[in-house]
């Protein structure tokens, strides 16, 4: 409820110029600091905005109020906050490979995040994308300078944090002045094969003014179909909606189809949909 707040779905509306966010009228300008929670390609493409110059965003088709309220931004740093290290980060490359382009940025990545365990050189073992994504950010944390020089931009990627909650002054004011994150580790998970994020009980604060949660999506139910609430999807096979009937869930419902996140929940980019909708 602190203002100061929003969802990355909500700002990455308002910049597309989505008419149920237009009027969302984010406060830019009265801090240079901004967290967003998440490093997955929404959460880099909002950092890309925020911290692109104007004048390249003018040559793009960003909504003119957007662009507008950019260019009087006072945004000079942003932090990406994600539970896991950069083995697990949720990007792909080629949207990696956009925001670190971005003309003199200086991007700060630590070298002790990126030292792997044997359970991270498994997962990167079975996943190319995981890979690739890793030898970007390794590549780029060599060839940074130790310290930003006056008036660059930053991008900071923190790696083993995750969210505890908002800070704020006690005044009246209602404006988040931080996020309170708390240090993980990682534990695998079962015989997956993934690492899930545990806890430490140490924590820290990142001082902020703006804060945007880009921490996943979940679908919500159609009306007249079939819903797994648990996963987020209409229960399907390749696409085929499959009927209510508790006692045979096999059952086809015909001539009924879903695709897209509705169908294997909220991944993947616009080529993934792209194959998942030529196989329904």
């Amino acid at each position: 409820e602190l203002k100061g707040i929003y969802s990355a779905r909500e700002f990455v509306w308002w910049y597309n110029g989505h008419p149920d966010c237009s009027d969302l009228d984010p406060d830019l300008k009265s801090t240079d600091t901004a967290v967003i929670l998440g490093q997955g390609n929404v959460a880099l493409d909002v950092a890309r905005i925020l911290l692109r110059p104007t004048s390249e965003l003018a040559k793009t088709d960003i909504a003119d109020h957007a662009l507008a309220s950019l260019q009087e931004s006072s945004i000079r740093k942003v932090y990406l906050v994600g539970r896991r290290g950069p083995v697990q980060a949720a990007c792909t490359a080629k949207e990696l490979r956009e925001v670190l382009g971005i003309k003199d940025l200086y991007i700060n990545i630590l070298e002790a995040d990126l030292s792997k365990s044997a359970a991270d050189e498994e997962e990167m073992k079975n996943s190319r994308i995981q890979r690739r994504v890793y030898e970007i950010l390794s590549k780029t944390a060599r060839s940074q300078p130790s310290h930003p020089i006056s008036g660059q931009r930053e991008l900071h990627f923190v790696f083993f944090r995750r969210p505890e909650n908002f800070l704020h002054l006690d005044d009246c004011s209602g404006k988040v002045t931080g996020v309170r994150l708390e240090k993980t580790i990682l534990k695998e998970n079962g015989g997956s094969g993934r690492q899930s994020a545990v806890g430490t009980g140490q924590y820290e604060a990142l001082e902020c003014g703006l804060v945007l949660k880009s921490i996943g999506y979940k679908s919500v139910p159609v009306d007249g179909l079939p819903f797994d609430h648990h996963k987020g999807v209409v229960p399907n096979i390749r696409g085929r909606v499959l009927s209510h009937t508790p006692t045979e869930p096999l059952i086809l419902e015909n001539g009924l189809y879903v695709v897209g996140w509705l169908k294997r929940g909220p991944t993947g980019i616009v080529a993934t949909n792209l194959y998942c909708a030529e196989e329904t």
